[in-house]
């Protein structure tokens, strides 16, 4: 299975779990059999502009004008603008490795569909989510499921695609944050800590004809976690559940599958490297259901 991480992903500087976790993630990634780390081709200006204005895409590139260029919440700088673009492109390349015969590849990106069509918000700067559906979509995908299960509303999403042909977003949240008013192409779960797998449950289950889907881009954020930003309940094994119920239900229907990391959060009581360790849930989950069916 191909997973695509560069080094800059993570800026040496990076302190934010958004980009620090990635490197500890990819360290434990490489250690599991039949996973390759691969280095992504970086996001160019041009797919930049077809999810996002124009402006905004000059103030991630430049930096100007300052409020735009960090309306993510992050300072500029051109190492955080050189992660963005290598770690879109990098959900791009899972997409296409996954679409032209791999089957499953992923990401280690995260910071991505809060992201709107003219600024950043909430710790994402490229909606990589949109932009990779985009990217399936111009190479024959007639249909694109976006499954986003990190603790926040995907809003940013929802409002790239709409109007989009073929894109759509299923969404079970935790928190209200970039919440959103439901779409017929993106559906929107509140859950809480007591039903949350039988949200996740009802959410891929109100998919109509999944079989026809091409590819499922997963957003497979851990913060729903009780202790990595979410709420009680939610443990590490309601995780690995949620990871592997996600992936059968995607390979019980033949469907291709980008991941990417998503949210998941540290603090004094949860270190980053147990926030690393959840995230290899998804990379564990994948790898060895598709490979058993390859």
């Amino acid at each position: 299975m191909k997973l695509f991480y560069d080094k800059t992903y993570s800026p040496s500087n990076a302190t934010f779990d958004t980009h620090a976790k990635a490197r500890l993630v990819a360290d434990r990634a490489g250690e599991i059999p039949g996973v390759m780390l691969k280095s992504p081709r970086p996001a160019t200006v041009e797919e930049l502009n077809e999810i996002h204005h124009a402006r905004y895409v000059k103030a991630v590139m430049t930096g100007a004008p300052a409020d735009l260029a960090s309306s993510n919440g992050f300072e500029w700088s051109p190492d955080l603008r050189d992660s963005v673009l290598a770690s879109t492109g990098g959900i791009r390349d899972a997409v296409m490795a996954a679409l032209n015969g791999d089957g499953i590849a992923g990401s280690l990106s995260s910071g991505l569909h809060h992201a709107g069509y003219r600024q950043g918000r909430g710790y994402c700067t490229v909606n990589g989510l949109a932009l990779g559906a985009l990217a399936a979509r111009r190479n024959g995908a007639k249909r694109v499921l976006i499954i986003d299960f990190d603790a926040h509303c995907g809003g940013g999403t929802a409002s790239i695609i709409e109007g989009m042909s073929g894109i759509e977003q299923i969404d079970v949240s935790v928190s209200a944050f970039d919440r959103y008013e439901q779409t017929e192409h993106a559906r929107l779960w509140m859950s809480d800590g007591e039903s949350y797998l039988h949200d996740v449950t009802h959410a891929l289950e109100s998919v109509l004809h999944p079989s026809n889907i091409d590819i499922v881009i997963y957003n497979a954020g851990v913060d729903a976690h009780e202790h990595a930003g979410g709420l009680s309940g939610i443990t590490t094994d309601v995780i690995r559940q949620r990871e592997a119920q996600v992936v059968d239900w995607s390979r019980s229907h033949g469907l291709s599958m980008a991941f990417t990391l998503a949210g998941g959060y540290s603090s004094t009581a949860f270190g980053m490297e147990q926030v690393a360790n959840l995230h290899t849930l998804i990379i564990q989950a994948a790898n060895s259901v598709y490979s058993k069916s390859a």
